[in-house]
């Protein structure tokens, strides 16, 4: 009887040491990238993973091809949550195919979209106007700064790579010749003060931006069709490369971002990695929140928690029911 009693306490504490082991992941490590959303989504991953899984997480400064080269060689971080591709895709792609690392969600569920955008309230107010051709037949609705005469397309600031495939594209659309001009920012807080003046006066904007970003979030933007689909070729051949003599309309490129993990982490993670391969976000909702952190100047970490405590409903759709609870619990 004693044996039996015996080798029922050992059984027992067996299997709660298990479900214990099982419950506790252990130390994991996450690239918070040098960019607003990605730094954003490394907090709130560490929030739910320490609390809703047992983690214990520590977060490393991040970039796109250092933080790629250090997971792939090293093994380390553990965890890159908005990892973009393009820079990196031959490399990644081998890494994946090989095992030594795991692609997990497309965290940017509509990618990151660039192009020529309009306000809403324009849009709204000319129905005829969907595509960048469209705009361009109405040069009165998008004054230039300096002369209303003309036409303004705002540009970005010296050194950005839009800047010159931006450069191009007007120049295939003969955007001159229907009373346009160019107008190049000098610098990122110009170009959005742009934006933002535009919608203090009540007049239309016509330029390039992207999302996801804090200024789409505070002022509600048309994306304009581009008339033409993206044409890789011509993009690396003439669209990105200052000076082209001929270029071709040409539409923008959408990027894409995704969750990787090391090996070593997807061979432990069970739940865990479930977790990072459900969690995705779009860019309406990321650009309220990264509209709220700028406008409240806040860090990475409040504004984790801003998303965690105000869209309840759509990040509990990444977990079970009982991790959600813990997670809300620690808010």
């Amino acid at each position: 009887m004693k044996i039996i009693l015996a080798s029922l306490t050992f059984a027992v504490c067996l299997f709660a040491g298990g479900r214990a082991a099982q419950a506790d992941c252990g130390n994991v490590s996450i690239a918070e990238m040098n960019w607003a959303s990605a730094a954003i989504a490394a907090n709130f991953d560490k929030f739910i993973l320490e609390n809703g899984y047992g983690c214990n997480v520590t977060t490393v400064a991040g970039d796109t091809v250092p933080t790629f080269a250090s997971m792939d060689q090293k093994g380390e971080p553990d965890i890159a949550p908005e990892l973009w591709t393009a820079s990196v895709r031959t490399q990644l792609e081998a890494a994946v195919t090989s095992g030594r690392l795991v692609q997990a969600s497309e965290i940017l569920a509509d990618g990151a979209i660039e192009g020529w955008w309009i306000p809403k309230f324009i849009a709204d107010a000319n129905p005829d106007i969907r595509s960048v051709q469209d705009a361009l037949k109405r040069p009165d609705l998008f004054p230039a700064p300096k002369g209303a005469s003309k036409g303004a397309i705002h540009n970005c600031p010296s050194g950005w790579s839009c800047r010159i495939s931006t450069a191009n594209i007007f120049k295939a659309l003969k955007a001159d010749n229907a009373g346009f001009e160019l107008i190049d920012s000098g610098s990122p807080k110009d170009l959005d003060d742009s934006i933002a003046n535009a919608f203090d006066a009540k007049i239309g904007w016509l330029g390039y931006y992207w999302a996801p970003t804090a200024i789409l979030g505070k002022y509600e933007m048309t994306l304009l069709s581009m008339g033409a689909s993206h044409d890789k070729a011509e993009w690396l051949a003439c669209t990105s490369v200052e000076g082209c003599a001929r270029p071709q309309l040409n539409a923008y490129p959408v990027s894409q971002a995704f969750t990787v993990v090391t090996k070593a982490f997807a061979d432990r993670a069970g739940p865990e990695l479930g977790y990072l391969r459900a969690r995705s976000w779009d860019n309406n909702t990321i650009n309220d929140v990264l509209a709220w952190q700028d406008e409240n100047r806040a860090n990475n970490e409040d504004a984790a928690l801003y998303f965690l405590r105000n869209y309840a409903d759509f990040w509990t759709r990444w977990v079970p029911a009982d991790v959600a609870e813990k997670v809300k619990a620690a808010l």
